[in-house]
């Protein structure tokens, strides 16, 4: 089956069998309310990684991204410098649950971004996406990063 968003893009609505076609490290699946959506992701789980994020990328896919991944929960905050794209940012708990959306931080601004404590993992992806697809906070996220006692685990 396949549902249409409002501003156009198509969402592919799958059977169980995907589930574990999404637990792949390039991947990050989001559930919620909205039906579900897969993002092609990079994964920068390591200090130099993470510091380079999404800097001087001049563009991306749709549904391309990057997932920051921490060694443990913590006190989450970005900035925008060297960042030449608009993103909105999903701060995800240790369970996989977005406790937190900053949409459409600007390019450039080095104003903080606070993403709140207990945060694991962080999802940047196209600046506006969030709202257009209906992403909110509670929204699940399944990914290898994420432990067998998240709310989406990969299957073994």
């Amino acid at each position: 089956m396949i549902k249409r968003c409002a501003a156009g893009l198509l969402l592919v609505c799958f059977g169980a069998g995907a589930a574990s076609a999404a637990c792949s490290e390039d991947v990050v699946r989001v559930v919620g309310d909205f039906g579900q959506a897969n993002f092609k992701v990079d994964v920068a789980d390591d200090d130099q990684e993470r510091a380079q994020g999404l800097m001087f990328v001049q563009s991306m896919p749709t549904l391309g991204g990057m997932l920051f991944v921490y060694d443990q929960p913590g006190h989450a905050t970005f900035w925008m410098r060297n960042t030449l794209i608009p993103l909105d940012m999903l701060f995800i708990t240790p369970a996989g649950v977005v406790s937190h959306i900053h949409e459409n931080a600007i390019p450039g601004d080095e104003t903080t971004i606070d993403g709140g404590k207990g945060i694991l993992a962080v999802l940047e992806i196209n600046g506006g996406l969030s709202s257009r697809l209906g992403i909110t906070e509670g929204a699940m996220i399944q990914h290898p990063s994420f432990g067998a006692d998240s709310v989406l685990p990969c299957p073994k």
